[in-house]
């Protein structure tokens, strides 16, 4: 008895040494990812801060008004930021009809088979496809093949297709979010496919489809490679009028800015992606605030 207690004794010892080992495992993998967000945090806060430092006092009315110059004192951002409006409206209009339809088709018409397997696979990779992809395809096919050149529906068409497989995702996963009894009580009651869709599977998915496309169309806002590609310029005095017109964007502007060698510009390039941030915050806020009304609703 004394040594089946003293056996015990020593399997307590070792169960509490190997919990202590566990726990103290667990408190330096809980110091170590505690230390990778607040370094992460960190560097992001100071590049923030140093942006806003050097473009704060560069952010007036007639920085708004004013279009690009050779001198800085006069240089504004009229132009790419028109442009950028111009390509928000134009991509979004493009891509998220025509994404939306796609994945109601996807996920409620399409039949299970290899092909529509295929098709998901594929349009899964497309999103994950670096920007400048997209670049060299609309330069191959809008500009050269169809002839737009480097105009602004050239570069709405570009940035359309870079966002149409992001949206696609997005919207499925909403759609496949909404419980089937949903759609088995439509039907029940007699409704046809395109009723279920329309009055109960839509309504339901609309907030995560909605909050999906917005962070899809605020990622186009920001790049530069395709627009490069596409021949958008860099330096103009004018705003776009039709869809046919030259553009620049405000990632443009930033390229073109910081390359130059004078140390004013880099603050004016300071300022505009002060504008730039400031524009896909928002959406990005507004993109958060629809998904969590949908969870309250909910």
């Amino acid at each position: 008895m004394k040594r089946e207690g003293a056996g015990g004794g020593g399997s307590g010892l070792e169960w509490g040494a190997g919990s202590r080992r566990r726990l103290a495992r667990s408190r330096v993998f809980e110091v170590v990812t505690l230390f990778a967000a607040l370094f992460g945090v960190l560097v992001l806060a100071v590049i923030l801060g140093d942006i806003l430092l050097d473009g704060a006092r560069h952010l007036s009315g007639h920085f708004f008004t004013n279009y690009a110059s050779r001198f800085p004192e006069r240089a504004g951002i009229r132009a790419p930021l028109m442009g950028t409006l111009w390509l928000l409206g134009l991509t979004t209009l493009m891509a998220v009809p025509v994404s939306v339809g796609a994945a109601i088709y996807l996920e409620e018409y399409a039949p299970r088979n290899w092909a529509t397997r295929a098709v998901r696979a594929n349009i899964a990779n497309l999103a994950g496809v670096p920007s400048i992809v997209y670049g060299i395809l609309g330069l191959a096919l809008f500009v050269r093949t169809l002839g737009l050149g480097g105009s602004l529906i050239s570069g709405a068409l570009t940035l359309s297709l870079l966002i149409m497989p992001i949206i696609i995702l997005a919207a499925q996963e909403a759609i496949r979010a909404v419980p089937h009894g949903v759609r088995e009580g439509a039907y029940a009651l007699g409704a046809s496919r395109w009723q279920v869709v329309r009055h109960q599977v839509l309504p339901l998915a609309l907030p995560g489809i909605v909050s999906g496309a917005i962070l899809a169309v605020s990622r186009a806002v920001g790049e530069t490679a395709p627009l490069i590609m596409i021949g958008a310029m860099s330096f103009i005095a004018f705003t776009p009028e039709s869809l046919g017109d030259p553009f620049t964007a405000l990632p443009m502007q930033v390229f073109h800015w910081v390359s130059r060698p004078q140390e004013e510009f880099k603050g004016l390039a300071a300022a505009a992606i002060v504008v730039l941030l400031v524009l896909v915050l928002s959406m990005n806020a507004a993109a958060f605030v629809i998904r969590s009304r949908s969870r309250l609703e909910g």
